[in-house]
């Protein structure tokens, strides 16, 4: 996302001075640091009391920087899923032919969802932005549709079927339910590894949901 546009309706007119005083500042500002930045914005004042403009003031750049990286502020939020996408299809490709298909798209959606302690306050507090904003869930389709497709290629390759046929497809929007379960229930109880519920999701959904697992005590 490396559109540089700035959107009709948002000017970027800024005071003589201000524009000045940037004009001073090293364009050192990476897209992880705007991410986060905006993280802490969004968390602190809410997503739709957060522009565009108050993300680039706290960066100490100007709004040309931010649509540099990002075209929307609502694609902040969305880059660490768009990558998951991408390592999902790396770990497909790599991913050998010896297990089978639930299993293997099991272990590389487990696989790609391991993260280090100190990133998992972050990585909740975007899963809760994006189930509780009505702009983030309208933007949600695209991208989801991108997770889907990776999950259904993978089966299409390893069936022989077209990938746009029934059964890939529906391997993939299953999948997908199954792991956004998982997913907000984590986010809910934050209690234990997201993988944990991720490996229970998808093995129920490999056997058929026809073993519920025990009550928890």
């Amino acid at each position: 996302m490396t559109n540089t546009r700035v959107p009709s309706g948002e000017s970027s007119d800024r005071p003589p001075g201000d524009r000045a005083a940037r004009r001073g500042r090293p364009p050192a500002t990476s897209r992880r640091e705007l991410e986060l930045i905006a993280l802490q914005l969004f968390t602190e004042r809410g997503f739709d009391n957060t522009t565009v403009d108050d993300i680039a003031d706290a960066a100490h750049v100007n709004r040309r920087t931010f649509f540099r990286y990002f075209d929307s502020k609502s694609a902040v939020l969305w880059s660490d899923f768009d990558t998951e996408v991408e390592s999902l299809r790396a770990a497909f490709a790599a991913l050998g032919g010896e297990v089978s298909v639930m299993d293997g798209i099991r272990q590389v959606v487990v696989g790609v969802n391991q993260y280090r302690a100190e990133d998992v306050p972050e990585l909740r507090a975007r899963m809760n932005l994006i189930g509780s904003i009505p702009a983030l869930q309208a933007s949600a389709a695209p991208h989801y549709d991108a997770w889907e497709r990776a999950v259904s290629d993978y089966a299409a390759a390893r069936t022989g079927l077209p990938a746009d046929s029934l059964y890939p497809l529906a391997i993939g929007r299953t999948t997908l339910a199954a792991c956004r379960a998982a997913y907000d229930l984590w986010v809910t109880r934050a209690d234990n590894d997201l993988t944990l519920y991720l490996d229970e999701a998808l093995q129920a959904l490999a056997d058929g949901f026809a073993r519920p697992p025990a009550p928890q005590t």
